[in-house]
């Protein structure tokens, strides 16, 4: 490899806004991120939830049904 070309390689400490802190390889020395993976609703099973539920509701408006409540 060329010497003086490559950028300074640090390990990184990530913070996220809920508070969860981790450590990772990057050029930057601290990192401020909104959303982690802890926090996130992907990761957290959330999303999975809200999806289904709007896949349903667009399946019942499609075909015309309404729920017998």
């Amino acid at each position: 490899m060329k010497e003086g070309i490559h950028p300074t390689y640090y390990q990184a400490k990530v913070v996220c806004n809920c508070g969860n802190e981790f450590v990772t390889g990057s050029t930057k020395e601290d990192i401020h991120v909104e959303i982690c993976s802890k926090c996130h609703p992907f990761y957290t099973g959330q999303q999975k939830a809200t999806a289904a539920r709007g896949r349903i509701d667009k399946f019942n408006r499609k075909y015309g049904m309404t729920s017998n409540k």
